[in-house]
């Protein structure tokens, strides 16, 4: 455990810290000019009714716009934008026909219904179920232009100029401008990184890192081996597969050489600086396409940096294009838009009844009191209840806040000026800032769209800078209803977040063991699904930690047993290079242990009884005599022990 897990910030200082992404240049550029160029054509051919709209749809696509292969790319905006034009064409169409305020709380808790339905179903139809609501509340209230209808159609307009804007330029076969490629070069970085800092203490924040690389790495390959099962063996698609096939290699030895550093970090054995520096160079070979990476003879003296060695061996052999067996017999990476919920299963439905009874009580609040933008109410409903953003009470106090800092930056950017030109370039601008602002805080998100928001409703002729500050008012209210009835009256505990997660986790730690003792050369893929489950259990932890009580309690709780099951995947790494190359025979009492401790954990979890007895990890390096296994049982013993 590292000692920021031991000694945890308090919750709130944790909630107010944002996150350091890199920035986005390409995105944030590409966003900029998705939003100025509908704008100033509208201001130029005197549409500015249509304008608004198409620049709507390109904040949307932004939304939603990653580095990515085109096909991921474009799936990804296209589902989100067309649910956003159907819930246009929705919200227009009752405002077109006047709909009464009872009318209209029905049609929107019925959208609503639906919204939080599609929004269980994965990321894909996350992002889809809230544009859906989002789109169909502001069709209800903003200006229509002229005809009505074609608020809906201006929407993918203004994306697919932003997918336009994303396309790659040049020569689209060069290696670095391929997203896949550039994520294969990012993994090996971090796996060198994380050798360097072997038995130091930054070496599980490395780790994590690298994890979080191999995770991003698998969601894009998900396409390679879709396409690679469609393409026919034409002499004009053997290239293109062959390529397939070779990124794939090289992403195999990338995960051989990371379970081999897995094991050498629980063991707490460092490398040499010339063999942590090998990866770093696989990184720039495969940025150019390819070249020859020579590894140090440097005499491995434990199982675990002979697995090394070999890995490394491996992927340079992959990366100057050389045939390696590698052994690892991987399964293809999961599509990551699969749909991990059916549309109208019980969590899909629970959560479509959650959506909706805040939206209907979100229409009654705006049908009693005189606001003067009653769709501003439900739009912020479906902003704080996305199911994948982390915590519901945390986006609704952020909400609140940004939106006050939001409405008080654009207040003052009028008082300055109300040019239509200037207020074009204003919302070009934050809708720039959106990419990087969405990585490194919701709250700070909501400062950046409020501004672009309101600037949009400005330049569609609604809003004056007198009637922004109700916004606040609204925000509070739908963030009121939102803790009230989203989390007070229906409550997401904090079980249902953490526990199911740590249970996964175990589950696939003890895949894993069991695939290492069975066949030692056969586990690489289950490592990466286990460890993929440890790193979605790590984040859930972690945003519970920035909760306040009890929230915050229970996570801190499970923090040790989090810690324990991510030491367990490197003891389990660990043990499978002492088989393969120390010729370690299991010892069936040692795996009995590790298999009981692993069903009591998951008991545990499964109660709702955190361990109350944490268990220190290692503070010496292991003794390669000694089985892995067997000090892994230990830890885990003295987690679980009572008393």
């Amino acid at each position: 455990m590292s000692s920021s897990d031991a000694s945890p910030s308090p919750w709130w200082a944790r909630a107010a810290r944002p996150a350091r992404p890199p920035v986005p240049v390409a995105l944030m550029a590409r966003a900029a000019v998705g939003m100025a160029v509908p704008l100033a054509v509208g201001l130029l051919a005197h549409r500015l009714d249509l304008g608004v709209f198409a620049g709507l749809g390109a904040m949307h696509a932004t939304m939603n716009d990653r580095v990515e292969p085109g096909r991921l790319r474009t799936a990804r905006i296209g589902t989100a934008v067309l649910a956003s034009a159907l819930g246009m064409l929705i919200g227009t169409a009752l405002q077109h026909a006047d709909a009464d305020g009872l009318v209209l709380g029905v049609a929107l808790t019925l959208t609503a219904f639906a919204s939080g339905a599609l929004s269980a179903t994965g990321p894909r139809g996350s992002a889809a179920g809230m544009l859906l609501l989002v789109s169909a509340a502001l069709g209800s209230g903003m200006p229509l232009p002229q005809p009505w209808w074609a608020a809906a159609p201006m929407l993918p307009v203004g994306a697919a100029f932003v997918v336009l804007l994303g396309l790659p330029a040049g020569a689209p076969n060069r290696p670095a401008a391929d997203p896949r490629n550039r994520a294969l070069a990012a993994a090996y970085d971090a796996l060198g990184r994380t050798l360097a800092d072997l038995g130091g203490p930054r070496a599980a924040a490395s780790r994590q890192v690298l994890t979080a690389r191999l995770n991003q790495l698998q969601d894009l390959l998900g396409t390679s081996h879709r396409d690679r099962r469609g393409h026919r063996d034409h002499s004009d698609h053997r290239d293109h597969r062959d390529r397939q096939d070779r990124r794939s290699r090289m992403y195999e030895a990338a995960l051989a050489a990371t379970e081999a550093a897995t094991g050498l970090l629980w063991a707490r054995r460092p490398v040499p600086p010339e063999v942590a520096e090998v990866p770093n160079r696989l990184a720039a070979a495969v940025r150019q396409g390819g070249g020859e990476v020579a590894v140090p003879d440097w005499r491995p003296d434990t199982p675990s940096r002979q697995a090394l060695d070999v890995a490394l061996r491996a992927a340079a052999d992959t990366v100057a294009g050389r045939d390696t067996r590698l052994g690892t017999a991987p399964a293809p990476p999961p599509d990551p838009w699969r749909l991990r919920a059916r549309l109208l299963s019980r969590g899909s439905v629970r959560y479509g009844l959650r959506v909706a009874l805040c939206i209907a009580a979100g229409s009654a609040v705006t049908a009693n009191y005189p606001l003067s933008k009653s769709y501003w109410v439900p739009m912020t409903i479906a902003f704080v209840l996305k199911p994948d953003l982390g915590s519901v009470f945390l986006r609704a106090v952020s909400r609140s806040v940004g939106t006050v800092l939001g409405v008080a930056v654009t207040a003052a950017l009028l008082v300055v000026t109300t040019d239509e030109w200037a207020l074009t370039a204003m919302a070009a601008l934050c809708v720039a800032l959106l990419p990087y602002a969405t990585a490194a805080h919701y709250g700070l998100n909501t400062v950046v769209m409020t501004p672009m928001a309101l600037v949009l409703l400005q330049l569609g002729g609604q809003s004056s800078a007198a009637e922004f500050w109700p916004r606040v008012l609204d925000t509070v209210l739908a963030s009121a209803v939102v803790l009230l009835l989203g989390c007070l009256l229906w409550p997401e505990r904090p079980r249902h977040r953490i526990e199911p997660k740590l249970v996964d986790a175990a589950t696939a730690l003890r895949a894993y063991l069991d695939s290492v003792l069975r066949n030692g050369n056969a586990q690489v893929w289950l490592r990466r699904t286990a460890y993929r489950s440890l790193a979605d259990a790590r984040r859930e932890v972690q945003q519970g930690l920035a909760e306040p009580p009890p929230t915050g309690r229970l996570a801190e709780r499970w923090l040790p047993a989090t810690a324990a099951l991510e030491r367990l995947g490197g003891a389990v790494a660990a043990f499978a290079a002492q088989i393969r190359y120390g010729g370690r025979v299991p010892d069936p009492a040692e795996v009995d242990r590790v298999r009981q401790a692993l069903d009591e954990l998951t008991a545990a979890a499964r109660a709702h009884r955190p361990p109350t007895n944490p268990a220190a990890g290692p503070t010496a390096p292991h003794d390669p005599t000694r089985s892995a296994l067997g000090r892994a049982a230990e830890e885990l013993e003295t987690l679980l022990r009572t008393g």
